[in-house]
């Protein structure tokens, strides 16, 4: 078996081509001009999946290329009889390719997805501060990229939703100089899957994969195989090239949303007059950046739809309550908001 494939050449091609700056917009980190960079200290996520082996299988053969320092981290939920079997599997394979391997258990189970994302990654910064490790890398793919399109669009999310999972973003709010990076975003999952089995890389099958109780499960297993076969055979790729435009475009309308803020908002009040004039798709994007600055929980389209209302409205006019009970209120030529007395 070659030891070199089209898609490392393919993966080798992207990190070539591909730059941080500028891909997802002021928020990126900046510190580097290509996803993973030689000689960058990486720490990557390994599930025992097919995706996160195929992705650490070329990490390894990229690394006398790149010069990269690679650690492997993975977390057991402890939500499946086989988590340390599944555990001993990944560390096992690291040893096997002369990698370091840190296994984080969560002391209780997760309750949700959510609360096990938020676990991971916060596991993920710790580690990464420890290790010295400038990115951390996970093998999502244009698979995972298309779910979460769809996912997301049923759901009701804006533009914003529809482009997530992007090339790379920062770890989190707390950890900015940390770059989380998936690069296997333009692979789809019958490519990894095909690798594996190519390069004779044994995979570790989560049963929970195919539990239709999770609603992302019904996705992959149901939605997407009648697309494939009904609509379009390359529905994967075609729906995270929309994400990728659409991420562009994001990127695009935060940074003029960001600046429009800027002239617009002062002492916490909206200007009126400043905002009436701006497109109809920055007036929201201000607003609901206005609006989360204030409220306690996430502002939805309905409470933006109330502000965005009262830039037209006569003097004195306010909203019904939003979460937490405050309204908005005209005083022209500002709207601010105002927490009602009981």
């Amino acid at each position: 078996m070659e030891t070199w494939s089209a898609l490392h050449a393919h993966l080798h091609q992207t990190l070539r081509s591909r730059r941080l700056v500028g891909d997802n917009g002021p928020s990126a980190p900046a510190t580097a001009a290509q996803l993973l960079p030689k000689g960058a200290h990486l720490l990557v996520a390994i599930s025992g999946g097919q995706d996160s082996q195929c992705l650490l299988r070329l990490l390894v053969d990229l690394q006398r290329q790149w010069h990269w320092q690679l650690h492997t981290i993975h977390c057991n939920h402890r939500w499946r009889a086989d988590a340390e079997a599944n555990a001993d599997f990944v560390a096992q394979g690291a040893a096997a390719w002369g990698l370091p391997c840190r296994i984080a258990v969560a002391a209780d189970p997760p309750t949700s997805e959510a609360a096990a994302r938020q676990w991971r990654y916060g596991v993920f910064a710790q580690v990464a501060t420890e290790l010295g490790c400038g990115h951390v890398v996970t093998g999502h793919t244009a698979s995972d990229r298309a779910e979460t399109l769809l996912f997301n669009l049923v759901r009701g999310s804006g533009l914003d939703g529809l482009s997530a999972l992007t090339w790379q973003r920062s770890l989190s709010p707390a950890q900015p100089s940390i770059a989380l990076v998936r690069p296997l975003l333009n692979v789809t999952r019958d490519q990894t899957g095909t690798f594996c089995r190519d390069f004779h890389i044994p995979v570790w099958e989560d049963v929970t994969n195919r539990d239709r109780t999770y609603r992302r499960n019904r996705l992959r297993l149901d939605v997407l195989p009648l697309l494939r076969q009904h609509f379009n055979p390359q529905v994967d790729a075609t729906l995270a090239q929309t994400a990728e435009i659409l991420a562009a475009e994001v990127a695009y309308l935060n940074a003029e949303a960001t600046r429009l803020y800027a002239d617009c908002v002062v002492a916490e009040r909206l200007q009126r007059r400043s905002l009436q004039t701006a497109p109809l798709a920055l007036q929201r994007r201000v607003i609901r950046q206005w609006l989360t600055h204030h409220l306690p929980t996430a502002p939805q389209f309905d409470h933006v739809e109330k502000v965005l209302a009262l830039l037209t409205a006569p003097n004195r006019s306010q909203t019904d309550p939003f979460p937490g009970g405050a309204i908005a209120l005209v005083d022209d030529p500002w709207i601010s908001l105002q927490s009602q007395t009981p």
